[in-house]
């Protein structure tokens, strides 16, 4: 399941409880990220998820850099438990492209 970088801005400006989780590795993170996040890469996912602590009613949105680490991540977080889990659609990347290009694209 996929949000897009406008749904989550949306969402983000209403004050909707969102946990941003990046799958990123940390030189990417370095990079560019969102503000109010945690990183957990992918890879690790599966062995830290009891570092996945959500706030009360807030969904879990995974981001990478273009979509496709975070589906990942959404599906792992899902099949342990976390129903609220989404993919950022496009990444990063769409998310500065379309919503903030203060975030840099690399």
């Amino acid at each position: 399941m996929e949000i897009s970088p406008q749904q989550l801005a949306d969402k983000l400006r209403r004050g909707e409880p969102v946990w941003l989780l990046d799958v990123r590795h940390g030189w990417e993170h370095e990079l560019a990220r969102l503000p109010d996040q945690a990183l957990i890469p992918l890879p690790e996912l599966p062995c830290r998820l009891d570092e996945v602590r959500p706030g009360p009613g807030a969904q879990i949105v995974c981001y990478c850099h273009h979509g496709v680490r975070s589906l990942g991540a959404a599906a792992i977080l899902r099949e342990a438990g976390f129903e609220s889990a989404v993919s950022l659609a496009g990444g990063i990347d769409l998310w500065s492209r379309l919503i903030d290009p203060s975030v840099p694209q690399y």
